[in-house]
């Protein structure tokens, strides 16, 4: 203990102390190398905040070193700054090479910005995505057929990237695909990764359309490594179903003006008891597991899909 207790004695006060400080200040080199390191360490996460980091931090370094070399003239300050400075340099070029490694087309680049940038998705898994639909884009022509009803097998998943499809059925239709909306979200949530089966609708062309799509068993090998993207496309294939549910929902009109909600089925029928159901407007498709968009037999049909 009292090795010890000398120890932290003469760490502490076994020093000169500062009896009288510099009246001048450090030259600028100094002041510029601390103005750096303040703005440097201000940067963001990301591979471009990683860039902006390591670029201010070097630039901090180098000027220390070169303070040391010519103001202070101390060889240790100076191999210790020009060592930091060479890492800092290294780390900048190997992001730059990671941020050249993950780019991409203009419109993978832009599909990037609208969906799964907002998402926090970051690029590298992004670049994962990217791979697994082996980086194409895919043109369908006005008036092409996508799929057609009870004829094309469901083999993959697909995203809208531009144009608009029709989507119909026995020749009525039902509602559209716009970009940035899955093809086919309701006939991959009907079947497990071993079944197959056939699309039971039409999927037509309004205008020139751009498309990105995956194969089904590629995709559920990206799955199995990767959980995480699992649960991303689990959620942007829900959200869909659901707007593509709601989409057919807005078409369903009951007596009296009214309007059916398919949240809210059980309130519907206490609210309204005198106003018999009747028989939507136009045909009505709902969504369920083994049958995507079947033809429900009447309101009372629509409402109870979704209840509990």
């Amino acid at each position: 203990m009292g090795e010890n207790a000398s120890f932290w004695e003469s760490l502490i006060y076994a020093h000169p102390t500062c009896t009288t400080w510099k009246q001048e200040a450090e030259g600028s080199i100094y002041h510029l190398a601390s103005i750096l390191f303040v703005v440097g360490f201000m940067g963001g996460s990301g591979f471009f905040g990683l860039l902006y980091v390591f670029s201010l931090l070097g630039l901090g370094f180098l000027c220390s070193s070169v303070w040391a070399w010519l103001d202070v003239c101390a060889a240790d300050i100076f191999s210790w700054n020009f060592v930091l400075f060479t890492i800092c340099f290294v780390q900048f070029i190997y992001v730059t090479y990671q941020v050249r490694s993950v780019a991409f087309d203009r419109e993978f680049q832009e599909l990037y910005s609208a969906l799964f940038q907002p998402l926090g998705i970051s690029l590298t898994v992004y670049r994962k995505i990217v791979l697994c639909c082996d980086a194409e884009v895919i043109t369908l022509e006005k008036e092409h057929c996508y799929a057609m009803q009870g004829k094309t097998p469901i083999d993959k998943l697909s995203l809208l990237v531009s144009g608009r499809i029709r989507v119909t059925v026995d020749g009525e239709f039902l509602h559209y695909i716009f970009p940035l909306q899955f093809l086919d979200s309701p006939e991959w949530d009907s079947l497990r990764p071993t079944e197959e089966g056939i699309f039971q609708v039409t999927l037509t062309a309004e205008t020139d359309c751009r498309y990105v799509a995956w194969r089904r068993k590629k995709l559920y090998l990206l799955f199995a490594k990767h959980r995480f993207i699992s649960r991303l496309f689990s959620i942007l294939i829900g959200s869909d179903i659901a707007e593509k549910l709601y989409a057919l929902n807005d078409r369903v009109h009951v007596g009296q003006g009214f309007r059916y909600d398919i949240r809210l089925p059980n309130f519907y029928h206490v609210a309204l008891p005198e106003t018999p159901p009747v028989q939507p407007s136009h045909r009505s498709h709902h969504l369920q597991r083994g049958s995507p968009r079947r033809k429900p037999a009447g309101v009372a049909n629509c409402g109870s899909f979704l209840t509990p």
